[in-house]
């Protein structure tokens, strides 16, 4: 790929991205979204976070499943689930998470 090739890319991309992310704010009320759709849009971050995170968590490097007490980042994971429906408190959640699995990884090796 050429340098101008890759610059093209570059601001196709950013064109398409502000598109999209402005679409609402161009529309403005013109279109009035049903409030069904409203609710079940206040769950799409939560999907989408779960949707990334929860193949790293069970599967291994190969692409394997990999539900055992070997795999880590599941059991760090599953500690953190537990830290935040105890706590609430989503900073602290991925703080205790990601030490959780640190103190893993060095204290069973």
């Amino acid at each position: 790929m050429s340098d101008v090739e890759i610059w093209i890319t570059i601001i196709a991309l950013a064109f398409a991205t502000a598109a999209t992310r402005s679409s609402f704010w161009l529309i403005g009320h013109h279109i009035t979204i049903p409030r069904k759709v409203q609710e079940m849009l206040r769950f799409a971050p939560a999907c989408a976070l779960a949707a990334i995170i929860a193949p790293d968590l069970v599967l291994a490097n190969s692409g394997q499943l990999q539900l055992g007490l070997d795999n880590y980042k599941l059991i760090a994971g599953l500690a953190a689930t537990g830290y935040y429906l105890l706590r609430r408190n989503m900073l602290e959640t991925i703080i205790f998470g990601m030490l959780f699995f640190t103190a893993l990884r060095i204290g069973l090796q």
